[in-house]
C-alpha cells in the first residue's frame, strides 16, 4: 500500500490547510501570505500553505477570517477499513503528542468505499491507540467532547488524508462572547465579511442591527491591530511534543506591541433590543475594545449615521417575523428609507439570505459576493449610496 507520511518531527517545512466559510477562501489567502506562508492555494472552504511550526503559531494568533488550522500528517488510498487502519497506524502517533492526552477523531466520507464517517473515526482510533500500545505500552483515551488532541480524516474517491487540528477549539471562539452558543454571526465571518468588503480600519464602520455585537468588536480588533488569538483562549498545538513556549510567549508579546493606539476611528452598533444592546458591550468588554465602540438601542427607523464616507456592514435577520412580531419586509422597507434618505456617500454591505426580504430595500446591489453562513447560501450585497 502507498503511505506518504507527510509530517516528520525533523522536517523544517509542513504542510496545512486552514478551513473557512465558502466565499471566504480568497479573503483568507492572503491572510496566509502576509503572515509568510508559502505555495498557497485556495480550495473549496479551505486554503492550503507551507510552513514550520512558528507559522502554524502565528496563523492561529492572527488569522481572522480561519475557523481552523490543521497539519497534515499523512495521504494514503483507503478503499477498505483495513487500508484505512493500517495507513492511520504507519503515523508515529507517540512522536506527536504523549498517550495520557485524551484524543477524538473527526471524520468526513465522500464517494468512497467507507459509506460511514463514524466507522471512518472508529477504525482511525483504532490505527492511533494499536500504534501507541505497541510503541509505548499505553493508550489515550477517547473525549468526544472537550479533547486536547483532535485528528481530522478525510475520505474523497477512496483517497484518506489526516491531519491534526492545532487549534483546538474553533477559532471563532475568541473567548470574549459572553454567552458562546448564543445563535448569533461567528466571530470568524464577520471579520471575514469586514475583509471581504476592504474594510481595512481607517474610516468608519456602523451596524444598524447588530445584535451581539460582533461586527463591530471585530472591527475594532482590526482598527486596533489586536490578535484575534491574544485574548486568553489555549490551542491545540500546546499539546503537542515539541511545543516551543519561549517561541509561543514571544509572540504573545510581538503581539502586543503591534497594538495601535489610540484608535480614532469611528465604530458603532445598535439594535431595536435593549437586551441585545447590553450583551453586546459586555462582549466588547470582555475584548477590552469597549472604549472603542459605541452601541446603542434604536429602531432601524431611526437609523441615520449622517454624511459618509464610510462603510455600513450589518447581518439582517432572514427569517419572516422579528422577536416581538414584526415582519421582516416591514424592517427592509424602514432599513431602504433609510439608506436612501440619510446615508449619502456610505457604502453599505448587507449579508442576505433570504432574496425575497432585501427585494424590499428598493435598492439595487452593485455587486453580490457569494458566502455561505453556516448551511444557509447567502450572498453579500454591495450598495453605493449616492
Amino acid at each position: 500500500m502507498r503511505v506518504a507520511v507527510a509530517y516528520d518531527v525533523r522536517m523544517r517545512t509542513h504542510r496545512f490547510f486552514a478551513t473557512t466559510f465558502k466565499g471566504l477562501e480568497d479573503v483568507l489567502a492572503g491572510e496566509i501570505a502576509s503572515l509568510g506562508g508559502e505555495d498557497v492555494s485556495a480550495g473549496p472552504g479551505s486554503v492550503a500553505f507551507s510552513g514550520d511550526m512558528a507559522l502554524c503559531y502565528r496563523a492561529n494568533l492572527w488569522l481572522r477570517s480561519a475557523n481552523r488550522v490543521v497539519l497534515l500528517l499523512s495521504e494514503f488510498p483507503a478503499p477498505t477499513p483495513a487500508a484505512l487502519y493500517e495507513g492511520t497506524r504507519e503515523i508515529p502517533w507517540p512522536d506527536l503528542f504523549p498517550p495520557e492526552r485524551t484524543i477524538a477523531v473527526d471524520a468526513t466520507v465522500r464517494d468512497s468505499g467507507i459509506t460511514h464517517s463514524h466507522f471512518a473515526a472508529q477504525k482511525t482510533k483504532d490505527g492511533i491507540v494499536d500504534r501507541f500500545r505497541d510503541a509505548v505500552g499505553r493508550r489515550p483515551d477517547v473525549d468526544a467532547k472537550t479533547p486536547e488532541v483532535r485528528i481530522v480524516v478525510r475520505i474523497v474517491r477512496d483517497e484518506c488524508a489526516v491531519s491534526l487540528d492545532t487549534s483546538g477549539e474553533s477559532l471563532n471562539r475568541r473567548g470574549y462572547r459572553a454567552i458562546p452558543s448564543e445563535a448569533s454571526l461567528k466571530e470568524t465571518l464577520a471579520a471575514g465579511l469586514l475583509l471581504l468588503a476592504g474594510w481595512q480600519g481607517g474610516e468608519p464602520l456602523i451596524d444598524p442591527a447588530c445584535g451581539a455585537g460582533t461586527i463591530p468588536i471585530e472591527a475594532a480588533l482590526i482598527a486596533g491591530n489586536v490578535a484575534p488569538g491574544s485574548l486568553g483562549r489555549s490551542f491545540g498545538f500546546q499539546r503537542l511534543h515539541g511545543f516551543d513556549r519561549k517561541r509561543w510567549e514571544a509572540m504573545l508579546s510581538e503581539a502586543r506591541e503591534a497594538l495601535l493606539h489610540p484608535i480614532h476611528v469611528r465604530i458603532e452598533g445598535s439594535d431595536i433590543s435593549p437586551g441585545a444592546v447590553a450583551g453586546a458591550m459586555k462582549n466588547a468588554i470582555n475584548a477590552k475594545v469597549n472604549e472603542r465602540v459605541l452601541f446603542n438601542a434604536r429602531s432601524i427607523r431611526n437609523f441615520d449615521p449622517g454624511e459618509g464616507p464610510g462603510t455600513i456592514l450589518c447581518n439582517p435577520p432572514y427569517g419572516t417575523r422579528l422577536p416581538g412580531g414584526t415582519q421582516v419586509e416591514t424592517f427592509y422597507r424602514e432599513l431602504g428609507e433609510a439608506l436612501k434618505k440619510r446615508c449619502r456617500g456610505w457604502t453599505a454591505f448587507l449579508l442576505s439570505g433570504n432574496p425575497a426580504a432585501t427585494k424590499f430595500l428598493g435598492l439595487k446591489s452593485s455587486r453580490k459576493f457569494p458566502v455561505m453562513n453556516g448551511p444557509i447560501d447567502c450572498r453579500l450585497l454591495k450598495y453605493d449610496l449616492y
